[in-house]
């Protein structure tokens, strides 16, 4: 008996800005963080930059078709800030708004749902000079840019994502610097998670006065499995740390209205979190229509000490990762499916009425063509309906989730791994840009076709 997902399920896929776009000074655009950070030697492997990435700028249409071959009924991409402001201030530049309009009538012409995500990393860097995400304006422009894309696209698309994982913006920004704009600083980084919730909170005010009532507003996030290593206290307490810092951060300020209590305690000798004002948390907690989750592997914790600097504010001088048991993607990041269906079933404990989306589910692995040209990846096909399998069966168990966007459509920049990670179910030649769809992405469309999973 095959597993069949319910009607209406929405099958996508999903990329990012700075990871695809390319044409990094074309049409007004200026540089995000990502452009300088790229820049900054030894930031990025082998220098790699997304200056041309996998030239979607110049070839949607060829990607959208790629899409519709596969059965996307849905397709999410951010927009690129620095693409359409600049400066992060003042009006909107048409050529960048008209890119996504395009777009988008591309997708609805080929009958795919667009679904947008207003950051994805691509801070202008006027704004982090500025101060970045640790100061509060950052937010307060986040929310005018907001409205910008609203009244220019809200006509077209109907799915919108006011931020995607603000825990990797944060802190791996901030904390460990190994990503954009690449600062070391465990306050900064608290801050600016508070100031990325306040940018979600406000600019989904925003889009509930700009867009049609109709309109689905969500929020992405990358919540994090932390198993401890033994039911020992202290293993326990470590899960709990990074639970606090890496999960409720968030969830309990947009769907509570409230800071986690121990995580202001874990970080008492960091902040007071007096940059926490009267009425943030009223905002943060705006209501919304769906969660998205980025979703790729566990971890493994115990008591212990952790690397320096750390991603991980008010846990590193009490918790350590430890390797997981199982086969290992290109990332080296363990293969276990039952951390997704873990999650899901927590969110539906915890969250009731809240729909769910997977808006991130892939992996890398060392693709190749082959001298026909063809790029099997068996690995990933296992990886993906191991985890699809896992949806459904947290669907069965009454998980509300309502669609799965595969990551990712195309080979693309991978952040500080440069062009050296492919998680793409479609090939890239970077030297050519020639497009080849993989194995993966024939049996996405089987999967898309028939609705569910053989067994």
């Amino acid at each position: 008996m095959n597993a069949l997902f319910p009607a209406g399920f929405r099958w996508g896929s999903a990329t990012a800005a700075y990871q695809i776009e390319g044409a990094a000074a074309e049409d007004g655009r200026t540089p995000s963080i990502w452009d300088t950070f790229s820049r900054l030697p030894g930031k990025v492997r082998n220098g790699d930059t997304g200056d041309i990435a996998a030239d979607h700028y110049h070839r949607v249409r060829e990607d959208v078709a790629l899409m519709k071959a596969v059965g996307l009924t849905d397709y999410r991409f951010s927009l690129a800030w620095p693409r359409i402001q600049p400066t992060g201030r003042g009006p909107a530049v048409q050529k960048g708004l008209d890119f996504y309009r395009a777009l988008a009538d591309e997708l609805l012409e080929a009958g795919i749902r667009p679904v947008v995500t207003l950051y994805h990393w691509d801070l202008p860097q006027e704004l982090e000079d500025a101060g970045g995400w640790p100061e509060r304006a950052t937010a307060e422009r986040f929310a005018e840019y907001a409205g910008l894309a609203a009244e220019a696209l809200g006509d077209r698309i109907d799915t919108w994502t006011t931020l995607n994982e603000p825990w990797c913006a944060a802190f791996l920004g901030y904390g460990s610097g190994v990503h954009a704009p690449g600062r070391t600083d465990d306050r900064a980084a608290l801050r600016a998670a508070h100031h990325l919730n306040l940018a979600h909170g406000l600019a989904a005010r925003v889009l509930r006065d700009t867009l049609p009532a109709t309109a689905e507003l969500s929020l992405t996030l990358n919540l994090h499995v932390a198993r401890p290593l033994t039911d020992a206290p202290e293993d326990v307490d470590a899960a709990r740390r990074i639970d606090a810092v890496g999960n409720r951060i968030f969830l309990d300020p947009v769907f509570h209205g409230r800071l986690p209590a121990d995580l202001v305690a874990d970080t008492a000798h960091l902040t007071d979190w007096s940059f926490v004002r009267d009425g943030d948390l009223a905002a943060i907690s705006t209501p919304i229509d769906s969660l998205g989750i980025n979703y790729y592997s566990p971890a493994v914790v115990a008591a212990g000490t952790s690397e320096s600097p750390s991603p991980w504010p008010g846990a590193p001088e009490r918790v350590r990762f430890l390797p997981a048991p199982g086969p290992r993607t290109a990332m080296d990041w363990p293969v276990d499916a039952s951390g997704l269906h873990e999650l899901l079933v927590r969110l539906r404990d915890e969250l009731p009425g809240v729909p769910l989306l997977i808006t991130e589910n892939g992996a890398a692995y060392d693709d190749y063509a082959d001298p026909e040209g063809a790029v099997h990846d068996p690995e990933r096909v296992e990886y993906l309906d191991a985890h699809l399998e896992a949806v459904h069966r947290a669907i069965a168990d009454g998980a509300d989730v309502r669609g799965y966007f595969l990551w990712s459509l195309l080979d693309n920049f991978e952040w500080a791994y440069g062009y050296g990670k492919r998680f793409g179910i479609v090939h890239v030649d970077f030297a050519s840009q020639r497009r080849t769809p993989k194995d993966s992405a024939r049996w996405y469309a089987e999967v898309i076709g028939r609705g569910g999973l053989l067994r």
